[in-house]
């Protein structure tokens, strides 16, 4: 009998979802309805924080939360190293210079330390912001990110795509924190809640998230009672033509469609399930592995209650004998879907192109270990020893 292959991140999708699609579907509106604003609210319910702003995906997230804080050229944004490469892009879509910090090599994770020696490479007064990623679903110390990001009038904007439904580790959801300007989330497949492709914003602060609304799409603004251009966009009684609009800066189209939102609104309903589900395999997880293999062990942990999006392991490759490559085909071949996040955006040709060959000893560590195994919601105990046996097979082999 063939068993099932099990990808290293899988949606959980059920009825209840594709039903939400198709009322969306049978109605009115596509895109730019209603839905939007629901699903905008729900985001605010899970999160606690006052304003969401809804997006195409998390890379857009970023990018809005970037260029509504004027980001621009000639400022720096200091990003960890280790993380997807839309953390490092969005300041480079504002033609804003990225500098890289390293991390823990056990959690992955940018510390407050890390922050400094950053900051010690820019010009003085130049790093605007800085973007600290919520590796795996474990958060980064925020409250000392703060101290240093406040000494610094920096801006603070949480990537927080691996983290909905977490809370940080000094207390509150991710997504509510008041240290930061924004939180990012990223609704893709393999997160924990599932738009398709589909992003959001939070914020405190409300002209924040009216600026990333007008840039999202194409910075158009309407019904605008003293317009630039007041002949095209008034009536003779002084009032606002119903009809115009104005652009005064670019924006984008990262607009999220009803469809998607009417997924997401579904799928925030099962949140607290989900990242129940997702803790209760990590545990199992780390009991299997606790004695399992001295070249095979978890990553580092910190506070807080993690929405796991990742599990991750550390392989000593040297001690099993076994290259990375080798490891994940056998695993492949016993149906055991695996994943490496992330190579270092450093290492990448285009900034090393840009910025040269820089070492990033925490991050590099944490690569040259680093292997993502299966967890999703739907996975079973069984589905959970399996992927245990499989690792067990491969590395005693």
């Amino acid at each position: 009998m063939t068993v099932p292959f099990l990808p290293y991140g899988r949606q959980t999708i059920d009825d209840e979802d594709v039903a939400a699609v198709a009322a969306v579907l049978r109605g009115e509106a596509l895109t730019t309805g209603p839905e939007v604003d629901r699903f905008e609210a729900a985001l605010c319910d899970v999160t606690g924080a006052p304003q969401a702003v809804s997006c195409n995906s998390g890379t857009a997230a970023l990018h809005l939360a970037v260029a509504a804080l004027g980001i621009k050229e000639g400022d720096h944004v200091i990003v960890p190293t280790l993380t997807f490469l839309a953390s490092a892009n969005c300041a480079r879509y504002v033609g804003a210079e990225v500098i890289f910090a390293d991390v823990n090599p056990e959690t992955g994770l940018m510390e407050a330390a890390h922050l400094e020696i950053a900051l010690k490479q820019a010009p003085v007064g130049s790093v605007k912001a800085t973007i600290p990623v919520h590796l795996n679903g474990q958060c980064c110390d925020l409250d000392g990110i703060a101290a240093v990001a406040k000494k610094h009038n920096i801006s603070i904007i949480e990537d927080a795509c691996h983290a909905l439904g977490g809370t940080y580790p000094g207390g509150g959801k991710v997504g509510s924190s008041p240290l930061t300007a924004a939180a990012c989330f990223s609704f893709h497949p393999v997160k924990t809640v599932a738009t398709g492709e589909g992003g959001a914003v939070t914020t405190h602060d409300a002209d924040m998230a009216a600026t990333m609304r007008t840039l999202r799409s194409h910075g158009m603004r309407r019904g605008l009672t003293a317009p630039a251009l007041p002949e095209f966009g008034l009536a003779a009684d002084g009032t606002p033509n119903p009809w115009y609009y104005e652009m005064p800066e670019v924006g984008w189209n990262h607009r999220l469609s009803d469809i998607h939102a009417a997924l997401g609104r579904s799928q925030l309903r099962k949140l607290d399930r989900f990242v129940t589900r997702r803790a209760e395999i990590v545990a199992r997880y780390d009991a299997a592995f606790a004695s399992l293999s001295n070249s095979i062990r978890p990553i580092g942990r910190v506070g807080g209650s993690p929405a796991w999006h990742l599990y991750v392991i550390h392989i000593d490759f040297a001690a099993t004998g076994k290259d990375r490559a080798a490891v994940m085909h056998a695993l492949k071949d016993k149906g055991v879907g695996t994943q490496v996040h992330y190579f270092p955006v450093h290492l990448q040709p285009y900034y090393q192109k840009r910025y040269g060959r820089q070492s990033m000893p925490g991050a590099e560590a944490y690569y040259a270990r680093c292997l993502s195994v299966p967890l999703f919601p739907t996975m079973t105990d069984a589905d959970v020893d399996r992927v245990v046996a499989a690792l067990a097979d491969v590395v005693a082999a």
